[in-house]
């Protein structure tokens, strides 16, 4: 009997995807389409010399696109019953690699409404050439990619005569800041950091709010209430800020006691840091390995067919993925292969394991797709905003979605 081909290796040995097909030619003056891009407000599209955006579309099975929307609607109120399942409990904060300083603002604030824990997040995920799905982990707390799938996508879809499923993103955004109201917005380095800048200013933009963006470095405590400028005062904020350095960097801990006094509301809130956690995904897979009655037969059956068997400890022999709990652009991941040796590492992004523990999880590769380029590696990433899943983000790169990943804009076939 003979086997079908490996993933990355269909396309090489002429197996034909019934997910993926990449189309257009990379246009011959890129810097007019990058400046057109930039005038869009994505002004990142080449990093110095490097391209990051890729001048072709990948085209989605709509098929494909629309289980990956009810796998997402699923999963979404799964990982949302584990945070208030381990809500209280410090053990397992512990496991979860949460700083000490978060725990009892974990405890004393109430989580948002089921399904809005979170109301700016995205998954990532692998779609193979054949459209199996498998959940790769959750972004929850300040996932990026915001420009490129709410902004540049459409227009680039609308360029090659596509549809584009991300024109919700931005009423989804406007929806979910009129329920949290923050007056400010805050990143490293506002005004300096191309990205987190862009971000940022997206965001405000599409709330439809007057707010004001500064830089996180700027912000100072004065017993409990966060301050900036003189003495200027923010009771609510949204910051793309990763909640986990808070026991970490200078401040955090006293922006942690702001936070759990309610001098100030922090969007995302406290408790998406939980979310953020990869070592949630290891909390899901034990309570549905043990059958666990908190999660109905068609969740369970959700879990089973989408999401990866991950740990704690290194319970998986051979072909397994290793990573931070809170790692971020790739960085502390490695991949293991059949054998259950080392195959490859990420050299490049910060290895925050030194910080977090590490979960251990069933690898499942990337498909790989031919681009003008060369073949790469695609990651597929879905926001979901304000509780509702939108927005595809395409990734293309290695085998492991790091700093020197590319952007992709990712259509889907009309009916």
């Amino acid at each position: 009997m003979v086997s079908a081909p490996h993933p990355a290796q269909a396309l090489a040995q002429g197996v034909k995807s019934v997910v993926y097909e990449v189309i257009g030619t990379p246009f011959p003056d890129r810097a007019h389409r990058v400046q057109q891009l930039a005038d869009l407000g994505f002004t990142w599209a080449n990093l110095g010399d490097e391209a990051y955006w890729i001048d072709q579309l990948v085209v989605m099975d709509r098929k494909a696109y629309e289980e990956l929307i009810h796998t997402a609607e699923v999963l979404w109120h799964i990982f949302d019953k584990a945070v208030r399942y381990l809500k209280g409990n410090r053990e397992l904060y512990a496991l979860l690699s949460i700083p000490e300083v978060l725990w009892d603002g974990l405890d004393r604030l109430e989580p948002n409404a089921a399904g809005f824990i979170s109301r700016y997040a995205r998954f990532d995920f692998t779609v193979n050439l054949q459209g199996d799905i498998k959940l790769l982990e959750l972004n929850a707390d300040t996932p990026t990619g915001y420009v490129e799938a709410a902004i540049a996508t459409p227009w680039l879809c609308e360029q090659k005569g596509m549809e584009s499923p991300n024109h919700a993103m931005k009423e989804l955004i406007r929806a979910a800041w009129e329920i949290e109201a923050p007056d400010f917005a805050a990143c490293i380095a506002y005004g300096q950091h191309a990205e987190d800048t862009g971000t940022i200013d997206a965001l405000v933009a599409h709330s439809g709010r007057s707010m004001t963006c500064v830089d996180c470095l700027d912000l100072w405590i004065d017993e409990g209430v966060v301050k900036v400028g003189e003495n200027q005062t923010i009771t609510k904020m949204f910051a793309l800020y990763p909640k986990e350095w808070m026991g970490i960097d200078d401040g955090g801990e006293a922006f942690a006691y702001a936070i759990e006094e309610q001098f100030i509301q922090l969007f995302n809130p406290l408790h998406a840091v939980i979310l953020q956690s990869k070592g949630l995904q290891a909390i899901i897979w034990g309570l549905h390995e043990e059958n666990n009655d908190m999660f109905t037969s068609d969740e369970h059956k959700a879990i089973e067919t989408y999401m990866l068997p991950t740990y704690t400890t290194p319970a998986l022999p051979r072909d397994y993925v290793s990573k931070s709990m809170f790692g971020r652009e790739g960085g502390s991941v490695e991949l293991y292969n059949v054998q259950g040796k080392l195959e490859i590492k990420d050299e490049v992004g910060f290895d925050t394991s030194v910080f977090f523990q590490r979960v251990y999880q069933q690898r499942a590769d990337l498909p790989e797709l031919p681009f003008a380029h060369g073949n790469k590696h695609l990651l597929t990433g879905l926001f979901v905003l304000n509780g509702t899943p939108c927005g595809l983000l395409g990734r293309a790169g290695g085998m492991i979605t790091g700093n020197a990943s590319q952007f992709v804009a990712i259509g889907v076939k009309a009916p």
